[in-house]
């Protein structure tokens, strides 16, 4: 790497807060590149015209542990700087849990440098050609290390969660650790794999299990850790409103509604909204849980100054199949119904669209975008989706659409302001779910059924329009089978009214905003997190990960 361009990037590694305010274009500042959630970048060097003249810029392939970084960019060379080494771990815990090394995180880019993680890993990068500079590896003590979904950058400073429930800071020029603290209890079998975001003075985390406990979302001190406010997703205590949605207060204290992915930001009224995941116990139905069961499976607007919740959007009462409301939702204004809406737009893992006014939590819409769904009963007064109970896991089995990974999943949805349009990866699956505890006190957590997969129909990039919920346009990934499950790993959108996803068989492309139509693909192979756009020395980059290592593309 050129020395002049190392000092530059080291000597720059500062996010002023307010800069995250401002629309997506040459950074990419935090986990959605701005508030909205849209991902829509205002980037237009990348056009439907010469989008099939994308080159590969550099790959850099990371190695997670206390080892050697890896990524000596370009075109992946081996070697790198030393790795920084912290955590409360004893060391005796493999590096990779889970087996390999998977980037799932958003990655960062503030002046020149990008910031990505893995559990229990963070790597700064040069944004123009993938060298590493730094390399941090926190030594765990255990916990789900299913994926990391980012950083987040205050200052000169980067936060990351980690599977043991801690909060670490790092600085952002050499990856030193500044400190960690505790965020959630250890030994309940808590584990953090949200991305932080930092709202002005706040770092807002969350976190959650799979097994009996509740969810809430935190802000956090940027310069110590302290805790700001807690907001709970399930009543705590006699008098807290939701309560009567449950059975018991002892049911209600340790429902769930687990807040693992980040939401959008409104800096008009200060409100920060998020989805929540699904009561526990997640299939079986103790009288502990009667009623809709509040705030699970739920769009929560709350002050981000107080954690007070200004309002809230129940979108599937009482889940029993574990369909997590929790992907980002997204902001826009436009119109609908000949009136001019600010509006919270989200794509449910139970196969259903819905749109409600962010200012009032009003329910405006709600569309079925998976065709094969049929778990629904009703659609209530409200616009929420009332299951039928013989879809249920039951003794002799339920066949159900979609399956317990859902119609859609955590993986972000974008939007574009130019066409009106919501993108979103679609699965179509069938599967049977059994019961297989009938003893009334129910099953912890996720226990209880089990569940096979019967069909997998379709998987698909799908185009719907949020005036309507009718849906504009669906590509279909093409498979051998015919099906296809697991969908793709999250969109992009620019203001070239271009759209890039990843689809089920490895390739990164590039569609037509408009029509859907393929423009351009490489094959990278299994696209791990969602493409990002940013702009640097006069070039437009594309970048997406496919497991452990980063690719970047330009126009030559």
């Amino acid at each position: 790497m050129n020395t002049t361009l190392l000092f530059l990037a080291l000597l720059a590694q500062s996010l002023d807060p307010a800069d995250i305010h401002k629309p997506l274009a040459n950074d990419w500042p935090t986990y959605s590149g701005d508030y909205s959630g849209q991902r829509y970048s205002k980037l237009t060097q990348i056009t439907p015209a010469n989008v099939k003249h994308l080159t590969l810029a550099w790959t850099t392939r990371i190695t997670a542990g206390p080892g050697n970084a890896g990524g000596g960019g370009r075109f992946g060379g081996f070697g790198g700087p030393p790795t920084i080494i912290g955590g409360e771990g004893t060391g005796e815990m493999a590096a990779n849990p889970f087996g390999g090394t998977s980037i799932k995180a958003s990655v960062l880019q503030v002046d020149g440098v990008l910031y990505f993680s893995t559990p229990d890993n963070a790597w700064a990068a040069d944004a123009r050609d993938g060298h590493v500079l730094w390399h941090y590896f926190w030594k765990t003590k255990g916990g789900t290390h299913i994926g990391n979904r980012g950083l987040a950058m205050w200052r000169n400073r980067l936060y990351m969660e980690t599977p043991d429930d801690y909060l670490v800071c790092l600085d952002a020029k050499s990856g030193k650790e500044l400190w960690h603290v505790p965020i959630a209890d250890f030994n309940r079998q808590y584990f953090s794999t949200m991305a932080p975001v930092i709202i002005d003075n706040h770092v807002i985390i969350g976190t959650g299990n799979d097994l009996d406990a509740p969810g809430y979302v935190q802000a956090r001190d940027p310069e110590t850790g302290a805790v700001q406010w807690t907001f709970y997703t399930v009543p705590q205590k006699k008098g807290d409103p939701g309560l009567e949605s449950w059975g018991t207060l002892e049911g209600a204290r340790v429902g769930a509604g687990n807040v693992w992915i980040p939401g959008a930001y409104d800096p008009e009224t200060k409100l920060y909204i998020f989805g929540t995941g699904n009561p526990s116990p997640s299939y079986t139905n103790p009288k502990s849980r009667d009623g809709d069961n509040l705030y699970t499976c739920s769009l929560v607007a709350i002050h981000v100054d107080t954690g007070k919740m200004a309002w809230y959007y129940q979108l599937n009462p009482h889940d029993t199949h574990d369909w997590d409301s929790s992907e980002t939702p997204i902001l826009a204004d436009g119109d609908f119904k000949g009136k001019r809406r600010k509006m919270a737009l989200h794509a449910d893992r139970n196969g259903y669209f819905y749109v409600v006014d962010r200012v009032t939590g009003e329910h405006l819409l709600t569309s079925k975008f998976s065709d094969t769904v049929n778990w629904v009963k009703e659609i209530n007064a409200k616009g929420q989706t009332i299951r039928d109970v013989s879809k249920d896991s039951t003794v002799g089995g339920s066949l159900v659409s979609p399956n317990n990974y859902g119609a859609t999943n955590w993986p972000p949805a974008a939007y574009s302001p130019d066409t009106g349009l919501f993108y979103v990866h679609q699965n179509d699956t069938y599967a049977m779910y059994y019961l297989t505890e009938t003893d009334p006190r129910g099953a912890m957590g996720l226990g209880g059924k089990d569940e096979q997969l019967v069909a997998a129909v379709g998987s698909y990039l799908t185009a719907i329009d949020y005036k309507t919920g009718r849906i504009a346009w669906r590509h279909k990934y093409p498979s051998a089978t015919g099906g296809g499950f697991g969908g793709g790993p999250g969109a992009l959108t620019t203001a070239s009214k271009l759209l890039f996803a990843g689809d089920i068989n490895g390739n990164l492309v590039a569609h037509d905003a408009v029509t859907g139509k393929i423009l351009w693909h490489s094959r990278i192979g299994q696209v791990s997190n969602a493409p990002q756009t940013y702009s640097l020395d006069g070039h437009q980059y594309l970048i997406a990960a496919a497991g452990d290592t980063l690719f970047a593309f330009y126009l030559q």
